[in-house]
């Protein structure tokens, strides 16, 4: 089964109201077979802009995001259930990368080094010196440009 995040922005409730919100999202998962990895509450923070859904305004919301497994079939039914609940002001669901997860590999001593001897960063340099161009060569012999610019 491929891993999901479930980005979730929930309207502004009292705590106890809040968490049955969440059981509720998290049971539809458990229905569908999927199985929730992490659970990250990013906070109560103001909205970037006004958002009006199932016929409210909202101007703050609590912010989650949950990881969770579940076969690929279930997705959309998950977020046409999301869609119909009146406490979920927006819900994205996104295919995690598994390059990431298994990408930081790293030292405490590769990270004391100086930048210039990381191995990450002469990656980069090597990069970038296979796509500097040549200056033009106006071949006429002289060692500056004879012609106004």
């Amino acid at each position: 089964m491929p891993t999901y995040e479930l980005a979730l922005i929930l309207r502004q409730m009292p705590r106890p109201e809040l968490v049955s919100v969440l059981k509720r999202t998290a049971n539809a998962i458990f229905d569908k077979g999927g199985v929730i990895r992490k659970l990250d509450n990013l906070g109560t923070r103001p909205l970037p802009f006004k958002t009006s859904v199932h016929g409210l305004v909202h101007r703050t919301g609590s912010h989650f995001v949950l990881k969770f497994d579940t076969p690929p079939a279930t997705v959309e039914d998950l977020e046409e259930e999301y869609g119909r609940d009146v406490d979920i002001i927006r819900k994205r669901i996104y295919k995690a990368d598994a390059t990431l997860q298994e990408q930081v590999s790293c030292t405490i001593h590769e990270e004391m080094q100086p930048p210039a001897y990381r191995k990450e960063v002469q990656k980069m340099i090597t990069t970038s010196n296979k796509t500097k161009k040549k200056g033009f060569q106006y071949n006429t012999g002289y060692d500056h440009y004879p012609f106004q610019k």
